[in-house]
C-alpha cells in the first residue's frame, strides 16, 4: 500500500479528527496522530489482515525545545510480508521545570514487544512517560540519576555519589588515579607499531 492509501485506510476506520497533519513531502512522508487515539490505530495497523504491520523497526523521542514547548515521539512501522512502510508520531506538551508534570503518551508494548525497552529509553532519556507500560524505569542511566540527557535544556550534574561526572581538562591529563603516567601519554608510534613488516 502506498502512504496516500494508508492514510486512508486509518481515515476510513476512525474518522478525520484521528489525524493531526500529514506530511506528504517530507523524505520519509508521516502522520501526525492524537496521542490518545495511537493504541487503538495501531492495534489495527498490527492486526488487520490488509496491513499487517508486524514489526516496529523503531521507536524514538524528540526534544523540540522550550521555546517550542512540544515533544514528540516518532513510530517505524513495517509489514514484513506486504514491505509496507509508514511512519506515525504524536506530539505532546512539553515540561520545562521538574514541579510540572511530564509528557504522557499511552504505551504501544502490548501490541509489539520492542515497544517495551524503546519506551523506557525514551522515558530515560527524554522524560517522556508512557502510560500503562508495565515496567516504566529508566533504562541506561542510574535509577537516581538527574535530568533527562537528551532534553535541549539538559544541565549535566557536577557529582554522582561523590564521583566528578563532566568530562574536563583533568580527565584527560590525568587519567585514572594511580595509572602510571605512561599509559596516560601518546605512545611513541615506533613503540606500538600498527602494521607489520612485510615478508621478504
Amino acid at each position: 500500500m502506498t502512504f496516500g492509501e494508508l492514510q486512508q485506510f486509518i481515515l476510513d476506520r476512525f474518522g478525520a479528527a484521528v489525524i493531526l497533519e500529514a506530511k506528504t513531502d517530507a523524505l520519509q512522508p508521516y502522520l501526525v496522530l492524537q496521542p490518545e487515539r495511537l493504541p487503538e490505530v495501531c492495534l489495527e495497523l498490527h492486526d488487520n489482515e490488509l496491513t499487517y504491520f508486524d514489526c516496529l523497526s523503531c521507536l524514538t523521542g524528540m526534544d523540540n525545545g522550550p521555546e517550542a514547548g512540544m515533544m514528540e515521539v516518532i513510530y517505524t512501522l513495517y509489514s514484513i510480508p506486504y514491505d509496507h512502510h509508514l511512519t506515525l508520531k504524536v506530539r505532546v506538551p512539553r515540561n520545562s521545570t521538574s514541579e510540572e508534570v511530564i509528557p504522557q503518551v499511552p504505551t504501544v508494548s502490548h501490541i509489539w514487544r520492542t515497544a517495551d525497552w524503546h519506551e523506557r529509553e525514551v522515558f530515560d532519556m527524554f522524560g517522556i512517560y508512557f502510560t500503562d507500560h508495565p515496567d516504566m524505569r529508566r533504562i541506561l542511566c542510574a535509577a537516581d540519576w538527574q535530568g533527562h540527557p537528551l532534553r535541549k535544556d539538559y544541565q549535566l550534574q557536577d557529582y554522582y555519589h561523590g564521583i566528578k561526572v563532566p568530562y574536563d581538562q583533568h580527565n584527560e591529563n590525568n587519567g585514572f588515579r594511580g595509572e602510571p603516567v605512561i599509559l596516560t601519554q601518546q605512545p611513541p608510534a615506533e613503540q606500538f607499531p600498527d602494521k607489520r613488516e612485510k615478508p621478504e
